[in-house]
């Protein structure tokens, strides 16, 4: 006898859940991480060591070698997550204040999922200058920094001059964490169906940050460029759409000549028309991806749905409308195509060889191996990329985007694979070792 099949209203409570415990443990909790010590305290007599005055020993060791602040304090493994609040999940500009939720839910995970303390920094600063002036004013504090739920095209300009002028490691996790993910995901979809990377046609629904940086990954992992059809608000991006050359976002623009080799031209229903893949990151549903849409598409298609906190159609409405393999960015369905598999890892990678940049060659490394741990566990329709209960996907990331960045000339500190594999680990498991005997003695109350 076959298990009970849950009806939609069943599934829909399932959806909304989340949003209901979140308003009750939230104002629980007052927050979600803190501040703890790591050094011992044997009595009152060692904080003459950890303050004054032994602590000016390091200071001038640090003061004659500024890179041994990373010796000294704990810069190694912290980083800053830095957003001004315009381009929230799917929630658009609410402000840095009604940002810090997320910003502390990011810290959250970067520490348990990847060993990294992260300090979430929402700012009241909008300017792409300022935001860049902000991060270059605090980056001798920190070993790098996560732009986050910053809208286009600010973004595009804080990630590109950072990257050029700042002196440790700075990428935006909306574009470049996003982006790995998904790459892994579609590598996977692409094997269950039996399709090629660089024969499959794509249809990118969204032209923002994230599916920008998503279509340059694609084509950096093999992707025909004239295969992609991208779709913003106002329809195909094309040669003519003059409205694009003629705005302030050249990113776009510059898409817009460089794909779409059939030059489809009209609203989004015409750029799924014989499509095999869709990436939706647009607007947040249900009813933004249409089911006559999928049905357009060519057999057994890959429909990806991953706008938050509401994908852009819901699960059971893609299979019914034909979709053979599909995944969102919620962790409460299949095939959750997340950016949370990969900023711990990619992360973790980085800062353990102390890389000065995050290249998309390493975030590229980083999705094939994501791709390769699930395809060791053998590839389903509802198993095309790990969860994050497979805690063994961050370590291998790691170690993917730290050789990655020893190859490139990119790190300080070099290790082999085996040594790289055994620190990120470490890291990973205190990180979680720490919650549990915190939650165990009582110190972080259960609700």
């Amino acid at each position: 006898m076959s298990g009970h099949q849950p009806t939609v209203e069943e599934l829909l409570a399932k959806a909304k859940q989340p949003a209901i415990d979140a308003m009750e443990l939230h104002p629980f909790y007052k927050g979600k991480i803190q501040v703890t010590s790591k050094c011992c305290i044997r009595s009152l007599d060692d904080f003459a060591i950890w303050y004054t005055p032994g602590v000016a020993a390091p200071c001038r060791d640090i003061a004659a070698n500024p890179m041994a602040s990373y010796e000294h304090t704990n810069r190694a493994n912290t980083i800053a997550v830095v957003s001004d609040g315009t381009r929230v999940l799917g929630l658009g500009n609410i402000g840095p204040e009604a940002g810090m939720p997320v910003m502390e839910g990011k810290a959250l995970l970067f520490k348990y999922l990847g060993g990294v303390d992260a300090v979430p920094l929402c700012i009241d600063a909008h300017d792409p200058k300022d935001i860049i002036q902000f991060v270059e004013w605090i980056q001798p504090s920190y070993g790098g920094i996560n732009l986050e739920d910053i809208q286009k095209p600010q973004c595009f300009e804080v990630l590109d001059t950072l990257r050029k002028t700042a002196r440790i490691p700075v990428w935006h996790d909306d574009q470049q964490g996003t982006a790995a993910v998904t790459v892994a995901g579609v590598i996977n979809a692409l094997k269950l169906t039996g399709r090629e990377m660089g024969e499959t046609r794509m249809t990118m629904l969204g032209a923002g940050a994230s599916n920008q940086c998503i279509v340059r990954m694609l084509i950096a992992a093999g992707a025909d460029p004239e295969k992609i059809v991208m779709v913003d608000s106002k329809g195909c991006l094309h040669k003519g759409r003059t409205d694009i050359r003629d705005g302030n976002d050249p990113w776009k623009w510059g898409w817009a000549q460089r794909t779409n080799g059939e030059q489809r031209q009209g609203p989004s229903a015409v750029a799924f028309e014989n499509s095999e893949l869709l990436v939706a990151l647009s607007q947040p549903g249900p009813g933004t991806v249409k089911p006559e849409w999928v049905r357009s598409m060519a057999k057994d298609p890959i429909v990806f749905c991953c706008a938050n906190p509401v994908p852009e159609m819901w699960p059971w409405e893609a299979k019914a409308a034909g979709a053979a393999v599909f995944a969102t960015g919620r962790s409460d369905f299949e095939n959750q195509v997340n950016n949370s598999l990969g900023f711990p890892g990619i992360f973790r990678g980085t800062l353990d060889v102390r890389a000065t940049t995050i290249t998309d060659e390493m975030c590229i490394a980083a999705a094939r191996e994501l791709a390769k741990v699930a395809e060791d566990k053998g590839l389903r329709p509802d198993y095309i990329i790990p969860n994050m209960n497979e805690w063994e996907v961050f370590p291998r990331e790691a170690v993917a985007v730290g050789l990655k960045a020893i190859e490139q000339g990119v790190a300080q500190l070099e290790y082999d694979a085996d040594t790289l594999y055994d620190m990120a680990e470490k890291q990973i498991k205190e990180a979680r070792a720490q919650i549990d005997s915190l939650q165990a003695g009582g110190h972080i109350r259960l609700p």
